[in-house]
């Protein structure tokens, strides 16, 4: 944490993070680019940039489509790509030695996909896979770097939304460590619902389990009660939020927390719209 106040704090004051030595470069396989004209109102940080920017930029986005499962950067990578969702939902999680793994935070149309650029680095600290299918756009990194340190609107939300981000992150490591599989379950759905701007999720039981590090039967269980109660409904593949208000109840405080700090970041300061 205290390495990236530093470089969060060298970056306002105009002096550059200490140059870092190129990191060995893997390669993604290609992603399908949709055809048509980008609507960038779908993703909240770019709606919210001034028209010079938008006009910058806009040739550099290209609209892709993000199947279920696709790793868009991986730790200790070199990405030469950010992603700005727009229905999809995007996992970033961390891995072990013994290949068990958790999630630590989501991104959707609220925010973006690689921010270690922004903050001197040069490769990813976690791996980023797709959680639910949709579509992006894409830029590559070097034309949105070289925007971002002309210190003009770009870089301000940035850095508030990387704050958020971490808010987040630190938000749901403690939400996983203490509070049970229900209100975590709640919580998820919450987020998810959010970032889709739909009630209907195309998530299942067990990916659910592994993004919260938890066993299926766990999760199976928790979504048990809830359907029952009438918050939910559980499809083939799919989970559809009933009664947001009692889901919000049933929920633990951390959904909240997140929500507020992002929008007392973002909202009330650069334009982004709130997350509802």
């Amino acid at each position: 944490m205290a390495q990236v106040s530093n470089s969060l704090n060298a970056l306002l004051k105009g002096n550059p993070a200490r140059t870092l030595p190129p990191p060995p470069v893997r390669t993604i396989p290609p992603l399908p680019v949709r055809m048509g004209p980008p609507t960038i109102v779908q993703n909240r940080l770019l709606a919210a940039l001034p028209g010079a920017v938008h006009e910058r930029l806009k040739s550099a986005l290209e609209l892709v489509t993000l199947p279920l499962g696709r790793v868009l950067h991986d730790c200790d990578m070199q990405s030469g790509r950010i992603y700005f969702p727009i229905n999809s939902v995007i996992s970033l999680s961390c891995e072990l030695e013994n290949g068990a793994s958790g999630a630590i935070a989501v991104v959707g149309n609220e925010g973006l996909v690689g921010i270690a650029p922004f903050m001197g680095g040069q490769t990813m600290l976690n791996r980023a896979v797709v959680q639910i299918a949709g579509t992006a756009f894409r830029i590559r990194t070097d034309v949105l770097v070289r925007e971002f340190e002309e210190r003009g609107p770009l870089q301000n939300i940035l850095l508030r939304y990387i704050q958020a981000l971490i808010t987040q992150i630190a938000q749901n490591v403690t939400c996983n460590r203490h509070h049970m599989i229900e209100q975590q379950l709640c919580r998820k759905l919450l987020m998810s619902v959010d970032r889709m701007c739909s009630n209907e999720l195309a998530l299942t039981h067990e990916l659910i389990a592994i993004n919260l590090g938890v066993r299926r039967e766990g999760v199976t269980e928790a979504a048990g009660k809830l359907r029952a109660e009438g918050l939910i409904h559980c499809g083939r593949g799919k989970i559809t939020v009933l009664d947001r208000p009692k889901l919000e109840q049933r929920a633990c405080e951390c959904y909240a927390v997140v929500k507020k700090e992002h929008n007392r970041l973002l909202s009330n300061t650069t334009g982004v719209r709130a997350i509802n």
